[in-house]
């Protein structure tokens, strides 16, 4: 068993917290999730208590892992031969896919779209809870609303508080969320970058629409907000430099290897947020492939951290 994994008995345990219609947390690849049966409407409504998260912010709907991944879209969706090419290749993975919603797909799910976004998690302890639950688990980031995402189990705990039921799958992986592609239009597009790029998507499905309107989850301008001021810069040192000469207290987040760089990013920005500094200054990476997904947090996170 990998260190910081869960045992059997807690997957068991977490898995019965579900089916009561209780709150579990768990990490994925990407990042921490907070997770509800998401065929109870209650129990799905408890995650926007817990994070103050507005009603009509759609959720995404994890699935165990199967031999053949597009089944298991099926009943969530009205699927097409886009979402199995797409789920065949990336699934299990940090991707999820938005698709017509099949009937019987709960409101609360979705924020009342027609729509309903769909992920295969490769997380072990996410795969294990998942197959023991038996069903879709409704999960968005295990975190208060617009705040910096988990990828540890002690974020979580510092997050929400120590009586929710916190599953350790050590350090997330990739440290980003999933990438989200909208197939519910003519052509798909991509709705928020991750670790599985556009250039992917676009060598599978083909040309991929310049925008959506379709609603998604970490897509509102401020999102994954630290509490300090945030800015972004190319030159960090000189930003720094500059602050600092008008007094201000700084602290920097460089760039560097994209695969580390996002799977530090909200770490980091949770041990600088604790310096009570007056200002983060963050490098931005360059802006392809994972740097796309990096750049776009770094953005909201910015804009987020000004309110």
């Amino acid at each position: 068993m990998m260190p910081g994994s869960s045992a059997p008995a807690e997957i068991t345990a977490a898995a019965a917290l579900l089916r009561a219609g209780e709150l579990v947390a768990f990490p994925t690849e990407t990042v921490y999730g907070l997770g509800a049966d998401a065929r109870n409407p209650l129990a799905v409504r408890r995650i926007f208590a817990a994070k103050g998260r507005p009603a009509d912010h759609p959720l995404i709907v994890h699935l165990a892992p199967t031999v053949d991944p597009a089944q298991a879209l099926s009943a969530w969706a009205i699927v097409d031969e886009r979402a199995r090419l797409l789920v065949r290749a990336c699934w299990p993975g940090p991707l999820t896919v938005v698709l017509p919603r099949a009937e019987g797909v709960l409101d609360e799910v979705t924020g009342g779209l027609a729509t309903v976004g769909l992920r295969m998690p490769s997380h072990p302890v996410a795969q294990a809870l998942l197959t023991t639950f038996g069903d879709g688990v409704a999960a968005p980031s295990a975190n208060r609303f617009g705040r910096v995402s988990p990828t540890t189990a002690a974020h979580v705990r510092a997050e929400l508080g120590d009586e929710l039921r916190v599953l350790d799958g050590g350090p997330c992986q990739v440290g980003v969320e999933s990438t989200i592609v909208d197939l519910s239009g003519a052509l798909p597009a991509i709705l928020r970058p991750g670790a599985v790029t556009a250039e992917q998507v676009q060598a599978l499905l083909g040309p991929l629409a310049p925008s959506s309107t379709t609603r998604a989850p970490g897509t509102l301008e401020g999102h994954y907000a630290p509490h300090t001021s945030l800015r972004l810069s190319t030159d960090p040192q000189a930003e720094a430099e500059a602050l600092r000469a008008r007094g201000l207290r700084v602290a920097i987040l460089p760039a560097g290897d994209p695969a580390d760089h996002a799977r530090r990013l909200y770490a980091e920005l949770r041990r600088l947020d604790g310096l009570q500094v007056d200002v983060l200054v963050a490098e931005p990476a360059a802006d392809e492939g994972l740097g796309r997904a990096i750049n776009d947090r770094l953005r909201r996170a910015a804009r987020g951290a000004e309110g």
